[in-house]
């Protein structure tokens, strides 16, 4: 009679199959492709449990990116805004010291044009007063600076001392209402009397004959004759006649050549022969 119950492979003897088993496959993989076909299945197979894996570290990224605290994204506006204001301050720093330069040499090109001798000056106030045209330059008696000397910058006439202290004076500009210069017209040499109007962007010839020739864009000049300003010194220019055939006078508006509210740095020009006499209509 047969037993009931065979006895299987001892543990030991199904090791070494396994080891066999392997020896075979690891041999057949190293020097044949035979298994290729499988390891590209099986890689397929395996790459969902691998992106699965990882969606745990990925979805933490995420969530740590777009749930930043609000104190974090408002730290970060005012770093921003504090940038931009001081680069902005930087910018407009480097821009006034370029303005600063080109009108020094401005004003150093002009200087050699003049026979007199000159100062540079610069503009430490303007009066308060809307009705009063007048500027304080850091520049005195100490300097060179007294009563009458003349005001200029780079384009033409500004005006005059009117009051000159120790390091500091007054300039009473040429669109004051109460000031008035002697010009000549650099075309054919008429002579006139250019008044300030209280605009700075304005003067006015009164009283020229109704046969006076002078023309808009005409150049005018200051004449000398006042005993205050040098001869030749850009005043302004014509920018419209009126004539009425019903009057024997003609009136001109002049536009100043001088930058009356714009000039930081001014030339004062000590050597004039006749400083100190008095000039048409200044106090």
């Amino acid at each position: 009679m047969k037993p009931l119950f065979t006895r299987g492979p001892s543990p030991e003897s199904r090791i070494l199959v396994l080891g066999l088993a392997a020896a075979v496959l690891i041999v057949i993989n190293i020097y044949t492709d035979w298994l290729q076909p499988l390891r590209e299945k099986a890689a397929s197979l395996v790459a969902p449990f691998y992106w699965v894996t990882g969606t745990p570290g990925r979805v933490g990224d995420w969530a740590e990116e777009q749930f930043r605290t609000r104190e974090e994204l408002l730290d970060e506006n005012s770093r921003l805004k504090r940038q931009v204001l001081l680069l902005e301050q930087r910018s407009q720093l480097l821009a006034a010291a370029k303005a600063e330069n080109t009108q020094l040499k401005e004003l150093m090109n002009s200087a050699e044009t003049l026979d007199e001798k000159v100062l540079v000056a610069q503009v430490i106030g303007v009066s308060p007063d809307p009705l009063e045209h007048v500027l304080m330059i850091d520049k005195g008696r100490d300097d060179g600076v007294h009563l009458g000397t003349p005001i200029m910058d780079a384009s033409g006439l500004l005006g005059q001392v009117i009051e000159a202290g120790a390091s500091s004076s007054r300039v009473l500009l040429i669109t004051d209402a109460s000031h008035a210069i002697p010009v000549q017209v650099l075309r054919n040499s008429v002579r006139a009397v250019a008044e300030g109007t209280g605009d700075l962007y304005r003067l006015k010839l009164r009283h020229l004959a109704n046969t006076s020739d002078i023309r808009v864009g005409d150049l005018l000049l200051s004449s000398g004759l006042g005993g205050r300003f040098p001869a030749g010194y850009p005043v302004g220019e014509v920018i419209s006649v009126q004539r009425d055939p019903g009057h024997a006078f003609v009136e001109a508006d002049v536009q100043p050549r001088g930058r009356m509210n714009r000039s930081r740095f001014v030339l004062a020009v000590l050597d004039s022969d006749n400083a100190g006499e008095a000039s048409v209509g200044t106090p």
